[in-house]
């Protein structure tokens, strides 16, 4: 087990953690939850040594390890083998079968051992990091945010593994359904300080708020008490007969434990803005078709209507093109075939990944939010900020200033704005902690409209879904159910796939021996131009992004200085900049998708031999 003890811990003048404790049994799966900006990351930072205690103490028994799965993929060896074998102790460096036998576990077969890492997709690249972090042989699992960028597949299969798992696990996620299925406990910073509960986040917000509630109703006795004192000595201390009486009440009052007011995190507030409509079906899609180029389709002839008051959740693996199809809808791209009819009073907004790009960075806060309706008033406009935490003076802070998360909200707040009775919204819990996701949920349950989303969170697909266009290996179909009803009548296919564990024996046969191989030379003659365009994509891409982050500090710097000129120059180029990486990321997007088509095709014809 480990511990904290009494554990402190400051950044400038804003204060984390105060006389923290905390004690991990064996066992424990632990979900840490808290706001944005509470700690949760620091505190991982401080078990790992990573970051010091103010004060305090982190006792960790020896020889017990703890093991960090990253977020950011980086791999450096060419085949998937050498890659896992990287973890290995220098006294185990020539084990490799036991590497072989923990990717074996995690769903590899022999063929992959072979293979590129930058060949798999991005939840088998989250399997490769996993595999070396096995290797290790931790007793601690750390994982901060393990589930961003992860498809429902690949969600999937995390969450059986994790269950599975028999060291302990602290998790950050701020997705809940993901969290209740893995964890045993949930733990909580709540004001500079950890409560701990036995079951899921349900039963943890529930017991602080009856917490809450009774510190209130105790704080108000207090109130009371103080008050009866304060009178009692005004009234006698100054004669002679009751003066020490009244000198005993002010000893009383001095060893009274005073109880602070209850300090409440700021929440995001949803309500959407509905515009009244005649129209009972607000859009109806026939034969819609798309692909960036005539060989490259990524959905066909896909046809269904979208009623007032129903939802549709879009769902499928990474890459195969759900973005795309709520791009098509919201009228972004320009479709192959098909028609998309609604009626003349639909209005819709549209929440995009790369519409970020489209705020303007010398515009405010509330400037962008004003822009979507130009009719609101300045005291509504800020009403809206407020609702997106951009309250008093950081309503007025310069797009170009905010942080990735912050101008999602902003997006967010232009949404409220708009009068409207059509929603896409394409992975709207992005950057939004659980309290944020469950408004934003119990928003979209009560809007009048019709709305269209892309989420990999089952719990949103469960509570908010009527209906779901699946993309899958064959495509995009229309399925006339829920999420639950989907699962039980048809699944995932790599459901099935995970009940067993792939270790697949090496062939003797020498014929398909040759076949195989005459496969793999025409499959790596096929995607080796594929592979280094993606490779050059990727490089170009972080290549800007390292520049992107670089101007947004000058940014600062030339706004904090009042130099308007650098301003202008330095906004330019970040516009600039910010629209290449949205342009590079389409891109990347289609070979990527050419990619694994040719893979996939390959890898079930070599099964096959």
């Amino acid at each position: 087990m480990i511990q904290l003890q009494n554990i402190s811990k400051s950044f400038a003048s804003q204060e984390l953690f105060s006389n923290l404790n905390f004690k991990l049994n064996a066992g424990n799966r632990m979900g840490l939850v808290g706001r944005n900006g509470s700690g949760k990351s620091t505190l991982f930072r401080l078990i790992l040594g990573e970051e010091s205690e103010d004060s305090g103490e982190v006792i960790i028994p020896k020889h017990y390890k703890i093991g960090t799965l990253k977020q950011h993929l980086t791999f450096s060896e060419k085949t998937l083998r050498e890659e896992a074998a990287l973890a290995l102790e220098e006294e185990m460096k020539y084990d490799v079968y036991r590497v072989e036998k923990i990717l074996f576990g995690l769903g590899f077969v022999n063929e992959d051992l072979d293979k590129d890492p930058l060949s798999f997709s991005g939840g088998y690249q989250i399997r490769i990091n996993l595999a070396k972090l096995l290797v290790t042989e931790p007793n601690l699992l750390l994982l901060d945010e393990p589930t961003n960028y992860l498809d429902i597949v690949s969600l999937r299969w995390l969450k059986n593994f994790l269950r599975a798992f028999s060291g302990e696990l602290i998790l950050i996620t701020h997705n809940r359904d993901f969290m209740d299925s893995v964890c045993t406990h949930t733990m909580g910073l709540v004001r500079k300080n950890i409560e701990i509960l036995e079951g899921n986040t349900h039963k943890f917000y529930e017991q602080l708020a009856l917490n809450d509630e009774l510190y209130a109703k105790q704080k108000v006795a207090q109130d009371k008490k103080v008050k009866e004192l304060e009178e009692f000595i005004a009234r006698n201390k100054a004669r002679a007969s009751t003066a020490s009486l009244a000198q005993s009440k002010v000893k009383q009052l001095e060893k009274m434990d005073r109880m602070s007011d209850l300090a409440f995190d700021n929440s995001l507030a949803f309500e959407f803005n509905f515009k009244e409509s005649p129209a009972k079906v607000m859009l109806e899609v026939e034969a819609l078709s798309f692909g960036y180029t005539p060989e490259n389709i990524l959905f066909k002839d896909i046809s269904f209507s979208i009623k007032r008051g129903e939802c549709i959740g879009i769902i499928g693996k990474n890459g195969k093109g759900k973005s795309t199809l709520l791009n098509t809808l919201a009228g972004e791209l320009k479709q192959f075939s098909g028609t998309l009819t609604s009626h003349p009073s639909v209005e819709f907004a549209h929440f995009g990944q790369t519409n970020i790009a489209r705020l303007h960075p010398n515009a405010t806060v509330t400037d962008e939010i004003h822009s979507a309706n130009t009719k609101l008033s300045n005291e509504r406009v800020r009403s809206i900020a407020g609702s997106m935490m951009f309250s008093g003076d950081s309503s007025d802070k310069k797009v170009s200033l905010l942080s990735g998360g912050e101008k999602s909200r902003v997006m967010l707040g232009q949404i409220l704005a708009r009068e409207v009775n059509l929603l896409f919204l394409d992975e709207p819990t992005n950057h939004l902690d659980m309290e944020s996701i469950e408004a934003l949920t119990e928003a979209i349950q009560n809007f009048d409209g019709a709305v269209l989303i892309v989420t990999h969170s089952e719990e949103m697909l469960r509570r908010v879904c009527d209906r779901l266009v699946i993309f899958a290996k064959s495509g995009a179909e229309y399925f006339n159910g829920g999420y639950d009803e989907f699962l039980e009548k048809i699944g995932w296919e790599e459901d099935e796939v995970e009940q067993k564990v792939k270790v697949v024996a090496k062939s003797n046969n020498k014929e398909s021996k040759k076949l195989k191989a005459e496969l793999v030379r025409e499959r790596n003659k096929l995607t080796s131009g594929l592979k280094k365009r993606v490779e050059k994509l990727e490089n170009t891409i972080m290549e800007l992004e390292d520049a992107l982050s670089l101007h947004h500090e000058e940014l600062i710097v030339a706004s904090n200085a009042g130099d308007s000129a650098s301003l202008m120059e330095l906004s330019k180029t970040v516009s600039q900049e910010e629209s290449r990486v949205e342009e590079l990321f389409e891109e990347l997007e289609v070979v990527q998708d050419e990619l694994d088509t040719i893979l996939l095709e390959y890898e079930e014809k070599i099964e096959n031999i």
